[in-house]
């Protein structure tokens, strides 16, 4: 049966995709609340719970898009290159934007944040140190089931990590409570099948998109990951954003910065990992010769200016995280559109 975004009509196929992308973020943002009230009913910090939990709901998006395009690919349902062009330049391509426009975006609307050092040693240097491995992993143009094993592994043991380290400092009166947090057992299990529910719906909508995507490319020529870079990537990044605001609003800056942060570990971590372990995946030439070097670059430079500015950023630091992204972009499309 053809459907209906598999028409001759490229305008229809794309307006099949923007509402395929909207029901992505809508499921996914819902997932995250639920998933947010969750945590705070098993008392956890807001900085682990948005380097952890949050991070990991927020990246919804990428991991069920990569899940659904390793089954694709090994079902013969998807041209693998163009698959996995399509995901990992969404994936890479949701990181450089949080890293660099929407940080600098919620860091603008806040009138500024604070990083402490501790933080910047124990998350940001992990966050550099993720996406070095993504380059290394994949100077062969592959990444492999036992790349993937590395990936997926590295985030657990990162993920022990920060729980022992959890249990050993926090204290509960360092923050305030989270609005509407789960009061019984009986709200948690109704949270966590909603959460259930709406990452059931996300998984749909990334096939569909990525079913759009697909036909995108075989029409245009462009490479699929330029186009994952430019949508699906950007729409991924929204459950960070509005989830980050959401903690600037509350006068926490636990939650955007764990968020942010840790979602730039989970994504290369968990759905790039995760994905090469199901189906391994071709590697496009503009991720390795620009898309990860230049997420790496940004991520130092942030590092060294937070480091000699004892971790304050004001306004003009914002604008020129969100002025690096728009360069990024624009070099992107000018010599690396084709994979």
């Amino acid at each position: 049966m053809t459907m209906p975004w598999e028409s001759g009509n490229l305008l229809v196929t794309i307006l099949f995709g923007l509402v395929g992308l909207a029901i992505l973020v809508l499921s996914s943002n819902e997932a995250v609340k639920r998933l947010i009230r969750l945590a705070e009913y098993f008392n956890l910090s807001t900085t682990f719970m948005g380097m952890t939990i949050v991070s990991v709901a927020t990246s919804i998006p990428e991991i069920t898009s990569h899940i659904t395009a390793s089954v694709n690919i090994l079902l013969d349902k998807m041209d693998p290159k163009v698959a996995a062009g399509l995901v990992l330049g969404a994936n890479i391509g949701s990181d450089v934007v949080q890293q660099t426009f929407i940080l600098g975006l919620v860091v603008f609307l806040s009138g500024g944040l604070y990083f402490r050092r501790y933080f910047l040693w124990k998350s940001m240097i992990p966050m550099i140190g993720t996406t070095v491995m993504c380059i290394i992993l994949g100077l062969d143009r592959t990444y492999s089931r036992l790349d993937g094993l590395i990936l997926f592994g590295t985030f657990i043991a990162y993920l022990y990590y920060l729980y022992t380290d959890e249990r050993k400092h926090y204290k509960k009166e360092e923050q305030p409570p989270v609005e509407d947090a789960c009061s019984s057992p009986q709200e948690a299990l109704k949270d966590a099948l909603v959460a259930l529910a709406m990452m059931g719906f996300t998984i749909l909508s990334a096939q569909i998109v990525l079913g759009i995507g697909e036909r995108i490319v075989a029409v245009t020529g462009i490479g699929g990951s330029l186009i994952g870079v430019l949508t699906l990537g950007v729409a991924s990044a929204l459950p960070e954003f509005t989830t980050a605001m959401a903690g600037v609003r509350n006068k926490d800056h636990g939650i955007p910065l764990g968020t942010l942060v840790g979602s730039n570990i989970t994504n290369p971590l968990v759905a790039i990992g995760g994905g090469a372990l199901i189906s391994t995946y071709w590697v496009p030439g503009p991720l390795i010769n620009w898309d990860l070097p230049w997420e790496t670059l940004t991520g130092a430079a942030l590092w060294i200016i937070l480091w000699f500015t004892k971790g304050r950023m004001g306004k003009s630091g914002a604008l020129a995280l969100m002025g690096m992204y728009f360069a990024y972009i624009i070099l992107r499309t000018l010599f690396f559109a084709v994979d």
